[in-house]
This record gives structure tokens, sequence and C-alpha cells, in this order.
């Protein structure tokens, strides 16, 4: 997206950081270590996000102020320290950079094996900007989509974002996907990922889409995005609104179920008019509107947040789909909420919502091994355990499949957890195969 006066979007960056902080009451000292976590996870911002979301007197605890903004104690104090005293000693770009590298490097930058685990290939080649993690779906990075309209604090994906090549992740090259969706016939669903694919102008947009509507395979095109939240002008009163939504429309046309993955984690960022009207002109599209959002500490950490959001959601023609949980990468410290507060948190989020919002399925983690969902909290044989299953896997065998884990009540992520009544997870290799086959021979 071309960030131009016609469009009236105005980013801000970490060069605009310390303005903004004191627009937030931050001191000096609270400014420089803010800063310093900005040396290691990505800011931006918008004009929109600035102006019509946060609430600037309850700032800096304001939800959505949390949502975009860097938090002094997002990292390790030492880092921050470390990184705080540099900034104050107008240390060159050089040598912030290198501790901040050492830094993000800790972090887990790819969780689930997203730069290794998940990458397609024609023969031996690797088919970079893709993934084909699950065997009907394949997602897609389109290069121009490889940044947002604001970032989120908790992105999993904030590596794309820090400018470091070795952690991108994108493509260019269109023809190559279709080819491997030629050669690959049970793949029936394209989910367009970033980033954001919506920051691409329409005709960007047009030259990734068009090409996969002749693809009689496919059913299903998504396109995971923020801008509903972020940037709703996108559909509105952008100069290719119109175009883009007339794209929208050719690929229902084509027979193609286009679902528009919207990304809201706070009511507020419904409340404006202007979300409304742009999800009422995406649904005439045929286009359907499915909704989805991490469970974030300190941000939407109570059930009533989610039940409000649910039915605004509903209320607007879109449909509720997911509640994650906070990956294992980046500030996951910070942001996480055990697995057991947060199934509590579902479960009464739930049960206060009518059956059509309880489409929503969660909390859930995209884990290695698949989608793995907390059902619940039983006491099992005398034994208090967490029920689980796997609503998506690499092994379309455990799909749906339950099985247990040792309660843990400070658990926030599948590798805390044990097995319960067996030795292994179902997802997890027997003895024999983590044997080499060697050793198994000579034995």
């Amino acid at each position: 997206m071309q960030e131009s006066v016609a469009r009236g979007f105005r980013a801000y960056t970490a060069k605009h950081l310390d303005d903004l902080l004191r627009r937030a009451g931050l001191d000096e000292e609270n400014r420089v270590r803010v800063r310093a976590v900005a040396t290691v996870l990505p800011f931006r911002t918008n004009s929109y996000v600035v102006d019509q979301l946060i609430d600037w007197s309850a700032a800096p605890d304001d939800p959505i102020y949390r949502l975009v903004f860097p938090q002094a104690d997002m990292l390790p104090e030492a880092d921050v320290s470390r990184l705080a005293a540099l900034l104050r000693s107008e240390a060159s770009q050089k040598e912030i950079q290198a501790i901040a590298h050492e830094v993000r490097e800790r972090l887990n930058p790819h969780p689930a094996g997203q730069l290794n685990l998940n990458v397609p290939r024609v023969g031996d080649e690797p088919v970079p900007g893709m993934q084909h993690k699950y065997p009907e779906t394949v997602l897609f990075f389109p290069k121009q989509g490889q940044t947002c309209h604001a970032y989120c604090t908790y992105c999993f994906r904030w590596a794309q974002f820090i400018g470091e090549p070795d952690l991108k992740f994108a493509s260019g090259d269109v023809a190559s996907l279709v080819g491997y969706l030629k050669e690959h016939p049970e793949v029936t669903g394209v989910l367009i990922t970033g980033g954001d694919p919506m920051i691409m102008g329409e005709p960007v947009l047009r030259r990734y889409l068009e090409p996969l509507l002749d693809l009689e395979q496919l059913e299903s095109i998504r396109i995971g995005t923020k801008s509903l939240a972020y940037w709703p002008q996108r559909f509105v009163s952008d100069p290719d609104a119109d175009d883009t939504l007339r794209l929208f429309s050719s690929v229902v046309e084509a027979g193609k179920n286009l679902a528009f993955m919207a990304h809201f984690s706070h009511p507020r960022e419904m409340e404006p008019p202007i979300v409304r009207t742009a999800v009422e002109r995406i649904r005439e599209t045929g286009a359907v509107v499915r909704t989805q959002a991490p469970l974030i500490r300190s941000i939407n950490d109570h059930p009533m947040t989610w039940a409000s959001m649910w039915r605004t959601q509903l209320a607007m023609g879109m449909v509720p789909y997911y509640m994650f949980v906070e990956r294992d990468t980046g500030p996951q410290d910070y942001f996480a909420v055990p697995l057991a507060r947060g199934y509590e948190i579902f479960r009464d989020a739930y049960a206060s919502v009518s059956g059509l919002c309880r489409t929503v399925r969660g909390p859930s983690m995209s884990a290695t091994p698949g989608k793995v969902c907390v059902d619940g909290v039983a006491e099992v044989g005398g034994k208090k355990v967490f029920v689980l299953h796997l609503i998506q896997a690499r092994d379309p065998d455990l799909v749906g499949r339950p099985f247990f884990a040792e309660y843990d009540p400070e658990a926030v992520w599948l590798t805390d957890l044990r097995p319960a009544f067996a030795d292994r997870f179902p997802f997890e290799p027997s003895l024999a195969d983590r044997v080499p086959l060697a050793r198994r021979l000579s034995a």
C-alpha cells in the first residue's frame, strides 16, 4: 500500500516513539526504557489508531495503547537496562543492533518451525514464501504484504518486521504457488497471510488472487488481516476501496469461498462507525468475515471482554472463529495467560453468549504438531488433568481424538505439559522411533 496523501494514511514508527510516549505521560527514564524495548521488537502504528482508538487519558494502562506500544518490562530487566544505557550514551546503531540481535535470538523468533518444518518443496528445492503444514491448506506470504497498518505488541510474526533478511519469509512468485498447487491436488484452501495482505493496493492484490481462480481444486481462499481494526478506510474511503471490493466479488463469482479472517483483539476496535460500514461492504461481496485473536494478559484477559466481542461481531454479521493462546515467541512471558485460566475465561465467555456465537473454538495453541485445543480440566481416576484435542494436525489421523495432560496451573504452552496416563502425547514419536535404526539392529 502506498502511504500517500490521497489515502490519508500516516504511519508512526520508532522515530516518532518518544513524542508519542510523552503524550502518554511517561517520564524520561521510562521513555528511554520503552525505546530500548523498541530496538528489539518492532513498533509501528498509524493516525487512525492514535486518534480514534486509544484513550490517551487512560494511557499507559489503556488496552489499545498496550496493544500497539512497547512496554518497559516486556523484556528481561538486564536486557532492557543494557540497551537503555546504550541509548543514553548515544552509542552507534551498529552497537545497539548487535545487542538487540542477541536478545531477539533468545525470543524464539520462528515458533513451530516456520522456517523449516512447513516449507513446501518441488523436488529437492524449497519453494520460498509458502508453508504446507496441513494436507488441505497452503499458506502464502506475498512479499509486498510483509508489513501491517500497525503492529500488535504480542504479534507472533514480529520477526518479519525487524529488518533482518534471514528472518523474513515471503515470495513474490505467484507462479510457483500455482505450480505447487497443481502438483498437490489434495490442497483445497490457500491462506494469504503476512504481515497483512491488505496493506497491498488492489492492483498488487489482484496479481496474487486472480491466478488462483482458475484452479478447480481450490474451494476456499482466506485472507488473514488486522485491517478492519487498524485501517477500516481500506474498504470505505481509500482510492482503491471499490476496486478491492470488486476483486473480492470476482473471487466469489469464480465459485470460491472467500473467508476474510479479521483479527479483533478488543471490543473498542469495533466501536467506530466506519468499521461497521467496512464490514457491510465486505459482506456484500459474498465474502464471509470470520474473527479471531489471541488471549492476551493486560489487554483482553477477562471473559466479559470476549463475550462483548463475540456479541458485537455476531450483530455485525461476522462469525466468531478462534480464541488463540499467546504463542511461545517474543514477549510471551509478558502477555501469556496460564492455560488453566485461559480455559476458564473461554468457558465463562462461551457460557454467557447465545448459540449463534458458539461457532468460536479455543483456547487453541498453534503449536508444532497442530492446533491443540484445551477442552477443560477434569478428574480422571482420581487425577486432575487437562483434556485436550487437536482441531487440526500435521497427521490427519490425530484430528479430534482426545488426550490428557497432567494438570499444571502455571503451564502456558504445550511444551510445559506432561502426558497423563501415557509415556508420550499422541503426536510424539514412540521410543522405538526415537532410537536410531543402527542401534535397534545392533541391540
